[in-house]
């Protein structure tokens, strides 16, 4: 690539030096590294699966102590929420 000048002509642009370089590529590793987590946090349906059962156990534990639905529903329904979690992962084996 090269610039222009104020009288439009190209100016060559330099070439980075050798410690440019390293800086880039190690950047460059670090952003590879965090896509690449990410990406396996994201490929993980377990964790995922998991962290569904912990979402919804909070949203039972907040809907008890603000509403009158009796415990053993909201126990039953995360019961079925792990249920059927575990007959997934049995299926996929």
């Amino acid at each position: 690539m090269s610039e222009q000048t104020s009288d439009g002509a190209a100016a060559p642009v330099p070439k980075p030096t050798i410690d440019e370089l390293r800086a880039d590529i190690k950047q460059t590793r670090a952003d590879l590294g965090e896509t690449v987590q990410a990406l396996a946090a994201k490929a993980d349906v377990k964790a995922r699966a998991l962290d569904q059962v912990e979402v919804a156990k909070q949203r039972a534990r907040e809907a008890v102590s603000t509403s009158p639905v009796p415990i053993a529903l909201v126990v039953a329904g995360v019961a079925a929420v792990v249920g059927i979690i575990l007959v997934m992962r049995g299926r996929r084996r």
